[in-house]
């Protein structure tokens, strides 16, 4: 029976991995979810797992060495997948140290625990999940491929870049078996409402402005969740250790043109009482401070090497993630306490 644990399962990534490995009945082991449960946690998210005898929990922070080893030493995984992270840019404008703690430092007590209890494992994987921020900004026409150098511009970005590469140090130094997966903006249910879709949707339907940074024209690559999620469990079941995938979603749009569609989706599902079109709502705000013009991967190896290639369009998966928020709009305002009306990441 394989032993998989992931680190924040609770969040919007990792909950739909975790829904993605107990789906059916084909997997034949446990599933341990580690997670803090900080504000962007949702246990609702694992609903339809919690009750699954392959399927436990525990709260734990990362960050916290003596718990985490004793973990790691209690349930020896075979399979680590990591996916704990702080992961919104403002916030890491904000506050980088509390990115630094748990992206550098809780990366790196996972790869040591994960070295002193897989020895003899013959099969043992660890998945370091990353992003396409790392890179840098892409010029028009260009997509960053595995080998590029990285370039981050945001202590976000930064924290991430390092903990790859501690990842990969881990792997060349001490010989821990990691694969390492770089991924374009994820979108979907059950996203924290601080991400661009779910907070236009929510601050739309509250009457409240849409805040487009800068002029909109920033670009990213838009990936369903539940693509992500099988792409991960493809490379820790079949990716080459001490290898980079990188995970694109073959979607790009500028900030303005996802904002308008969701404005046009709205006026079809839950049209405004005075007539008029969501649009009315934009507003165009101070850009954030280094913000990168334009995310692009090149997946050419992941889906060569493993065969995996998105199977949701960006049009299916959009109207499917817009028509869930409107849905659970009530819930997740008063969870959230409104927080996609709050504006972080400024600097004079």
């Amino acid at each position: 029976m394989a032993r998989v644990l992931i680190t924040g399962g609770a969040g919007f990534i990792g909950s739909a991995v975790i829904r993605h490995i107990l789906d059916g009945q084909s997997f034949d082991g446990t599933v341990l979810n580690l997670d803090k449960l900080t504000y962007a946690a949702n246990l609702k998210a694992l609903d339809s797992v919690v009750s699954d005898s392959r399927y436990r929990f525990e709260k734990i922070d990362i960050v916290d060495w003596p718990a985490t080893r004793q973990i790691f030493q209690d349930f020896r995984p075979e399979v680590v997948i990591h996916l704990a992270a702080e992961t919104h840019v403002d916030r890491s404008i904000d506050d980088p140290f509390e990115f630094i703690r748990t992206n550098v430092q809780g990366t790196c007590n996972l790869l040591h625990a994960a070295l002193e209890t897989s020895a003899g494992m013959q099969n043992f994987r660890f998945v370091h999940v990353s992003t396409d921020e790392v890179f840098g900004s892409m010029d028009v026409g260009r997509s960053a491929l595995e080998e590029d150098a990285y370039r981050p511009n945001s202590p976000y970005s930064a924290s991430k870049a390092a903990s790859d590469h501690f990842a990969r140090a881990w792997h060349v130094t001490y010989g821990l078996p990691v694969i390492v997966t770089n991924c374009t903006n994820n979108y979907g249910p059950w996203q924290y409402p601080e991400k661009l879709i779910p907070v236009i949707v929510l601050n739309a339907l509250s009457g409240r402005p849409l805040p487009i940074y800068g002029d909109g024209s920033n670009v990213r690559d838009w990936l369903f969740v539940e693509d992500h999620a099988r792409a991960i469990w493809l490379a820790a079941q079949q990716g080459e250790t001490g290898s980079n995938y990188n995970i694109s979603g073959d979607a790009e749009r500028s900030n303005v043109e996802v904002v308008n569609q969701v404005c046009t989706v709205l006026d079809e599902l839950r049209p405004r009482s005075d007539g008029q079109s969501y649009t009315n709502q934009i507003k165009f705000v101070p850009d954030r401070p280094g913000h990168d013009r334009r995310y692009s991967l090149n997946s050419d190896r992941i889906e060569n090497s493993l065969g995996w290639r998105p199977g949701v369009s960006f049009e299916e998966g959009f109207r499917r993630t817009v028509e869930w928020y409107v849905e659970n709009a009530g819930e997740l305002e008063r969870n959230t306490q409104s927080a996609s009306a709050e504006r972080r990441g400024l600097r004079e």
